[in-house]
């Protein structure tokens, strides 16, 4: 049996492993749990994204959770996942499912399984499904009941709901120039619906299943050529989304890449200190110490998780709970959804900035001078199970006592291996959802940051 849940649900080769024959498998697991949730009778939703076959799977995914007499509320186009989540929540459903690989390479789809509250299914609900997978018969012949199976526009109820919660009125009186990279993926015709073709310009917003041989993930290495783009059309900031649109990055108004760690920190520095907001802050292992002090500073409670969105989720459910994210590109604000969302993400950044009249740039600046500089950076490399296993052998324990001629201060091991030194710290972890081992480095000047991922290169 090639089903397997990983980090953020069932990821796998297309044709290799993810077939239909285990679509099915994974669809009739998931059924089992659904039919005894108590909102069952409510039904459950399927949403997919513009990755090669997402909606013929997606389809077939409707055919089989309806065959077992449950009610499916389809989407009636590709959808982004934070769209799911927001309609499984609202319709007081008892689950949904993205068809969706999210920032993985085009030769990779997903299942990704959302809970009746509108966020990643929690890990004992994920374990409860992987249970039900030997039960399942693969026999089972699938016999679709289009009675039960509905298709629905939850791209425009999305979009609706985002309206109510953003000032976009502001956002357009200001006439910022915003450019939008959806990366070939799900977000693509999101951002233009909330403002003027006048003040948009988008990149990469159209279909294309290879998203055009890069992973559809906003990170540096795969935005060089939309770089060039936004510096030819003079454009004052940009909004990148990963394949589901789940995660961001952006682009200041020079055309410098500010990642998720500062996003989130610039958005808790606001929530906190501008609109006095208060409340809990969950943070996944590999995102910036800078939280940390932030919480410190104004005496938030902050909890450290593994890597996965679906801890932070867990907590935004059952703590006060203010914003939870991750080092990925994945932030959530409890008061909107217990989920990371890319795209409400921006949109609340492109408030901040016309509310208080700043550009990204001097935010970021706000964030350095008063907690200190930082940078940031991750290098994934492609290697053997073998090889992973004895690279994470080599880092275990705390056996480290320099890093990169760096005195090692502190080891934490809650998700891989994590070596603090002076000014920074270094993280070894194999990826969740591919064959990768993650190597990451935050320090206090980009010199640390190149010479620690240097020597955690060489030692693997």
């Amino acid at each position: 049996m090639q089903v397997k849940f990983g980090t953020d649900g069932w990821r796998a080769i297309i044709a290799k492993d993810y077939t239909f024959d285990n679509l099915k498998l994974a669809a009739l697991a998931s059924a089992r749990y659904f039919l005894c949730h108590p909102d069952r009778e409510n039904g459950v939703c399927i949403g997919y994204d513009t990755r090669f076959m997402s909606k013929e799977f997606a389809e077939f995914t409707a055919e089989v959770l309806s065959s077992q007499g449950l009610k499916v509320f389809l989407s009636d186009s590709f959808v982004s996942t934070p769209a799911v989540s927001l309609f499984t929540k609202a319709k007081q459903l008892a689950g949904g499912i993205v068809i969706t690989a999210s920032h993985n390479p085009a030769i990779y789809n997903g299942f990704k399984i959302k809970a009746s509250y509108g966020g990643p299914a929690h890990p004992e609900v994920i374990a409860e499904i992987e249970k039900n997978l030997p039960l399942v018969d693969p026999g089972t012949v699938i016999t679709a009941d289009r009675m039960l199976i509905d298709l629905v526009d939850m791209k425009a109820f999305y979009v609706n709901y985002l309206k109510s919660r953003i000032d976009l009125q502001l956002i357009r009186d200001s006439q910022i120039k915003i450019a939008h990279n959806a990366m070939y993926g799900a977000g693509q015709d999101l951002i233009t619906k909330f403002f003027d073709e006048s003040m948009v310009n988008c990149y990469h917003c159209s279909l294309n299943p290879g998203f055009g041989g890069i992973n559809p993930e906003p990170m540096p290495q795969y935005i060089e050529e939309f770089v060039e783009f936004f510096k030819e059309v003079e454009t004052d900031v940009a909004i990148i989304n990963d394949g589901d649109a789940d995660r961001i990055g952006m682009l200041d108004e020079n055309g410098q890449f500010v990642d998720s760690h500062k996003l989130f920190a610039i958005i808790l520095k606001d929530l906190v200190e501008h609109q006095h907001k208060s409340g809990e802050v969950a943070k996944t292992f590999a995102l910036t110490d800078i939280i940390d002090k932030i919480c410190h500073k104004n005496n938030l409670i902050m909890h450290e998780l593994p890597v996965g969105f679906k801890y932070v989720s867990r907590l935004m459910t059952t703590n006060d709970i203010l914003m939870g994210g991750e080092e990925s590109g994945g932030i959530g604000i409890t008061s909107f959804l217990p989920e990371r969302d890319g795209v409400y993400t921006g949109l609340l950044i492109l408030e901040m900035m016309t509310r208080r009249q700043k550009t990204l740039s001097q935010l970021v600046e706000e964030l350095y001078e008063e907690y200190g500089f930082f940078c940031y950076n991750r290098l994934d490399l492609h290697v053997s199970d073998e090889r992973k296993q004895a690279i994470i052998d080599r880092a275990a324990g705390g056996s480290l006592e320099t890093i990169a001629g760096y005195k090692v201060l502190d080891f934490n091991d809650l998700d891989g291996y994590k070596y603090h030194f002076d000014g920074g710290w270094m993280l070894i972890r194999p990826s969740g959802t591919e064959p990768i081992l993650r190597l990451y480095c935050e320090a206090d000047s980009q010199e640390k940051v190149d010479k620690v991922l240097a020597f955690a290169s060489k030692l693997a």
